[in-house]
Formats: structure tokens, sequence, C-alpha cells
């Protein structure tokens, strides 16, 4: 990581839970209660690390990924078969609660319905598209990171085309940084301009009113 301050930062595993329909692949989303940590916001399932989760000489990510599933029957009671790791998050610096995020891909195991526990307050199968769709038509509030891994996974055509997005045995780690303007942020990664890449370079998020949009290049 990228500084002492950013390795001793707790831990939490998110699943991506994917699974084919119609017109593509579907993703779970969950609406967190009005309350607490991303109050209000639609996420993927998971959550911070517990005792149990550690193994001695496991790697994090490994310990994330047995948060994930925890979490995942905790919270839709959903058993998944076994998760492909995606990409890690680290937060901006400065927010108030930071927490190195593990996201792991999963399909949908089909063994029933999917049942919202306590702590969740909706929940609900979207195309990738329509999710994005449903932010900027004020429906429903996304996170940057819950955003930009909906924006990769617009190109799926089916759950396995979604698992060879999957960069093993290197994920990608997204350092986040935010950049405020006059109506709304930008948040941008390694590469970027604003990040130290060579003038022009984009990879960002354009978090403005009232559409949010994705720059690479």
């Amino acid at each position: 990581m990228s500084s002492a301050e950013d390795d001793d930062l707790p831990v939490a595993g998110t699943a991506v839970i994917l699974r084919d329909a119609t017109h593509g692949i579907e993703v779970l989303l969950m609406r967190r209660p009005d309350r607490g940590s991303f109050a209000g916001a639609w996420v993927f399932p998971g959550g911070m690390l517990e005792p149990g989760d550690r193994v001695a000489g496991a790697e994090e990510s490994e310990d994330a990924g047995r948060a994930a599933l925890r979490e995942t029957v905790e919270e839709v009671g959903l058993v998944l078969d076994r998760l492909v790791l995606l990409s890690c998050w680290v937060p901006p610096a400065g927010i108030p609660k930071r927490v190195r995020t593990w996201f792991f891909l999963a399909a949908d195991p089909g063994t029933g319905e999917i049942a919202a526990q306590d702590e969740v307050a909706d929940m609900r199968w979207f195309a990738p598209e329509a999710a994005l769709a449903a932010r900027d038509a004020g429906e429903i509030a996304l996170m940057p990171p819950t955003w930009r891994t909906l924006h990769a996974l617009r190109g799926a055509t089916t759950v396995e085309d979604a698992f060879a997005l999957t960069r093993l045995p290197d994920p990608a780690v997204f350092r986040t940084r935010m950049e405020p303007t006059e109506t709304g942020t930008i948040f941008y990664w390694d590469g970027d301009e604003l990040a130290g890449g060579a003038p022009g370079a984009r990879d960002r998020l354009v978090a403005e009113k009232p559409v949010w949009r994705y720059e690479r290049g």
C-alpha cells in the first residue's frame, strides 16, 4: 500500500454477486439503513473482518474473503460456492472512517430466495446499466467503488464474461483521492494527471450533478 497509515487501516470484504438474466447479467445490491456507515446507500453485501475471519499466516485478502462469505450469509442469506478476487479499494485520506475493502466476484448459487436481515433496508437485482441509470435519476445512492465496479461490469453478457474481468494473481488496487469541484467531486486514481500521471491522463469518476461520468485515457 502507499503509506504506513494505509497499511494500518481496518479491513473489510465485499461480495459482488452476479446472476445470468435474459438480457445479460444482474448484480445484487442492498440498501443500508438510514444510519451508520454508508447510510441509505446501495452497496454489495459485505462487512468488517471479525476475529474468526483471521487465519494465522493467511493473506489479508484471504481473511477478507472469509468476511465476505460470512457477511453475505448474515445479510442476505446466501451461501456462496466460491469467490474470485477482483479489486482492493483504499479510501481517500481525511474522510471520517477509512476501511480498506477487498471486492470479490461470486455467482448466485441459485439455492433459493434472498432474505434481507436486520441491517438491510432493501435489496434488488439490477443490470449494471440500470443501477447506474437509477443513480443518475436520483432513485438510488451509490458510493464511488460501487459505481465504478458496476461501470466495469457493463460489458459482460454472462457471469463467465464477468469473471474474465478479474486480474489474478494481481487484482486492481484503487487508491482513491478526491478533488472538490463547483458542482460535485472528482474521484481519481493512480495514473490520472491529478495523481502525478502524464499531462492529460485520466482515470477518474466525475461525480457532478446530475449525471456521473467516468473518464479514462
